[in-house]
């Protein structure tokens, strides 16, 4: 919205600020982490009163889980609202790809909310029919890879580009809209895994959105991009403002989710943060590369399906408890320890998958 400010930079040259994406993604950092700081103890408050009993506990979980109980969940609420809000202050809303990403983050945002409600007021763990939300998961992320695929360049759209290599764009046609739904709804899916501990899920979305906020920004730059060897994309540039949004509500919301957490997250944010790092990934061509940055995502993931397969085949369990970070719980690690070393990872990762942009 405030790019409109830029117009009248014949009168004041210093308006014309307003026109660089990295002076707006600055000002999107500080706008989210301050709407969170501010507004944070008011929902957090709501939240607590509407709901009681909070988010139930795992009684088959580690028993130091049963100290959380009572802690409000939907904490997904402050994030969305400081992203929204600071994306419609510092966004350029006139392109296409801010509304396909805010669509994708909302929508799934919703669908978590949905299925926090009934965890909530009927103390279950299980919320609604898991098919039903993949369903819904897969209508949001089609509608959102087709509009993508309008939005490109014609061929270009729909191609899967390879990291390491300059030129090898494997073209899919209309089939990169299963793709490019596995993608977004299986990055939304594998975040909503990983939030299981306090501020285990919210730091490497933080660490992942700064590195397609960086992505985004060489992606959409004609000079930086035939630089580097990587595919210009016109526009999504602008996602890089979006991601800027991300980083400070994350900041916001770690302030009270840091152990022990005042709010969790719940589905309503890690559905909504993992969709919203999918799309960006379909967007900027860069869907393997999220693999790679987001392998922590990943391999909560894969010992989940690892954990059943193998139950349901052999009867026998891989590892002590899924997800994997539970598993190192119940070989003795404190939940500290657990989330500093993950969050090690997820730096590890991000910084190998920032090298894919110019090992070319």
């Amino acid at each position: 919205m405030l790019t409109f400010l830029a117009e009248f930079s014949w009168a004041f040259p210093g308006l014309n600020l307003f026109r660089y994406i990295t002076f707006r993604t600055g000002g999107a950092v500080m706008t989210g982490a301050l709407f969170v700081f501010l507004f944070g103890p008011w929902i957090i408050s709501q939240l607590r009163l509407k709901q009681g009993k909070g988010q139930p506990i795992r009684s088959d979980g580690p028993a130091t889980h049963l100290t959380k109980r009572g802690t409000p969940t939907m904490g997904g609420l402050m994030i969305l609202s400081g992203l929204v809000a600071t994306v419609l202050i510092w966004g350029n809303l006139s392109n296409p790809y801010v509304w396909i990403v805010l669509l994708v983050t909302i929508g799934f945002g919703a669908i978590g909310f949905y299925d926090d409600y009934l965890k909530v007021t009927k103390q279950t763990h299980a919320g609604y029919s898991g098919k039903a939300r993949l369903a819904m998961e897969a209508a949001i992320a089609g509608v959102a890879v087709f509009a993508i695929m309008q939005v490109g360049q014609a061929g270009f759209s729909s191609s899967l580009a390879f990291p390491f290599f300059k030129n090898l764009l494997l073209d899919l046609g209309f089939f990169f809209i299963a793709f490019g739904v596995v993608v977004v709804v299986g990055a939304g899916n594998a975040v909503n895994l990983t939030d299981g501990l306090d501020g285990l899920a919210i730091v490497p979305v933080m660490i992942a959105a700064a590195s397609f906020g960086v992505i985004s920004y060489l992606s959409g730059n004609a000079v930086f991009a035939d630089y580097l060897q990587i595919h210009f994309v016109t526009g999504t540039g602008e996602l890089a403002v979006v991601c800027g949004a991300v980083i400070g509500a994350g900041l916001g919301f770690l302030w009270f989710n840091a152990p022990p957490a005042q709010i969790f997250m719940g589905d309503t944010g890690s559905l909504a943060m993992g969709g919203m790092l999918g799309t960006i990934a379909v967007a900027t061509k860069h869907e393997i590369v999220l693999a790679i940055i987001g392998g922590l995502f990943v391999l909560e993931a894969v010992s989940v399906i690892v954990q059943v397969a193998s139950f349901k085949l052999t009867g026998k369990r891989v590892f002590r408890m899924a997800p994997i970070h539970h598993h190192f719980e119940q070989l003795g690690w404190s939940e500290p320890q657990v989330v500093v070393r993950f969050w090690i990872i997820a730096v590890v990762l991000a910084l190998v998958g920032l090298a894919t942009l110019k090992l070319r």
